[in-house]
């Protein structure tokens, strides 16, 4: 004899669910790389995605395809409650107080049976809440981490850093929480296949979900309404939520291109004559450990440690080491940054360092003829001597 099912998750909710699903782990794994950069799995991943601008890319991808699966759900709950006019069954109620209260006396063994539950329990009402909770707090301090110099010129700057830590522990708060509570309840304690198949058994029905299957049997169950009560309703729901969702997709273009990051704003550096005297000089002007050969450097010794430490220094010197990179000396340079090596002996085109100077725009630019020396240099191996 077949086993009775019973639809919970048609099509459409299941892949609602796995998009969800897939943004949020590629959030939070992108997200706690950076939040923890010195434990070794972390630079292991940053490595494997690629380097730290890479990793960065995918996170704010991810952030973007998570924002747009809201404006679709405002829309979903939209078309269910007004058009459909279906019982909002994921509103918590003092009942789920109760049935909470029941339950965590029947696990400490005080109460004799589990407590029927309907359409949504409330350990599921408890978990969509605080997705809610946890998307509107990770939007606000996104958008401040995201748009810095923006934010800093309406609220105080010391927000930023506060949104910094926000949004990192409300991260590991989620992540925990899944990991703890999720797991355990969906796929530990019972495994729930419904977002994989869309159906639960009648056993399952009975253990999760009693009240709603005792309304199945009694058929009292919600009734479609009629096709031109239907069109009525649309023709009022159309036009408003298109008008909200249109503005919500504008408002996540504002989001992500309102500043693209605080390097890219900081005006480009100029070229100016220090000194220019009327009549020559005469050779030598200076010690020659003091000047780039006159002849195409070859070694770091030769030449190109003292290119790294006329243009990079201020930024990436033995004394400062943005990033963890140290420009100061030939191992800190070959030793590369927190996000890696950036120079790969006799690979320029594979070097770190080789395509954000050809890029351009970075704060300690190279000349065009620097920058074919240290591609050069890296050719023949990164030589020290």
């Amino acid at each position: 004899m077949t086993e009775q099912r019973y639809l919970r998750f048609p099509l459409a909710y299941r892949i609602e669910h796995w998009v969800l699903t897939i943004s949020f782990t590629t959030l939070a794994i992108t997200g706690l790389v950076q939040k923890y950069p010195l434990y070794n799995v972390s630079q292991s991943v940053v490595g494997l995605l690629g380097g730290i601008v890479n990793t960065r890319s995918i996170h704010h991808i991810a952030a973007i395809v998570l924002m747009l699966e809201v404006v679709y759900h405002i829309g979903v709950v939209g078309y269910r409650v007004f058009v459909l006019r279906v019982r909002p069954t994921m509103v918590p109620t003092l009942t789920d107080v109760l049935v909470a209260w029941n339950t965590l006396l029947f696990n400490l063994g005080l109460a004799k049976e589990h407590p029927d539950q309907g359409r949504y329990g409330f350990e599921e009402k408890a978990e969509y809440w605080a997705v809610v909770w946890g998307v509107v707090v990770m939007a606000i301090t996104g958008f401040l981490m995201w748009n810095p110099i923006a934010s800093a010129k309406f609220l105080p700057g010391v927000i930023i850093p506060a949104a910094k830590s926000a949004h990192g522990y409300e991260a590991l708060l989620a992540v925990l929480a899944i990991i703890v509570w999720h797991i355990y309840h969906v796929h530990i304690r019972n495994f729930n296949k419904s977002m994989f198949t869309g159906y639960l058994s009648e056993e399952e029905m009975l253990d999760e979900h009693g009240l709603e299957l005792a309304d199945m049997k009694a058929g009292r169950v919600a009734t479609p309404p009629e096709p031109s009560v239907r069109r009525s309703r649309m023709r009022v729901f159309i036009p408003i939520y298109s008008v909200v969702a249109v503005a919500l997709v504008i408002g996540i273009y504002w989001f992500a291109t309102f500043e693209q990051t605080a390097i890219t704003t900081i005006p480009p550096a100029e070229d100016v004559v220090i000194y220019a005297p009327l009549t020559a000089t005469p050779f030598p002007t200076a010690l020659p450990s003091q000047t780039p050969s006159a002849t195409q450097p070859t070694t770091w010794d030769d030449g190109i440690g003292q290119i790294f430490q006329s243009q990079c220094n201020a930024c990436h010197g033995s004394a400062t080491s943005m990033g963890g990179l140290d420009l100061g000396t030939y191992a800190g340079a070959m030793k590369g940054g927190s996000s890696g090596p950036i120079i790969v002996p006799s690979e320029p085109d594979n070097s770190e360092l080789v395509r954000l100077q050809a890029a351009g725009g970075h704060p300690g630019q190279l000349s065009g003829d620097e920058l074919q020396y240290i591609r050069e240099w890296i050719s023949n191996g990164a030589p020290e001597k």
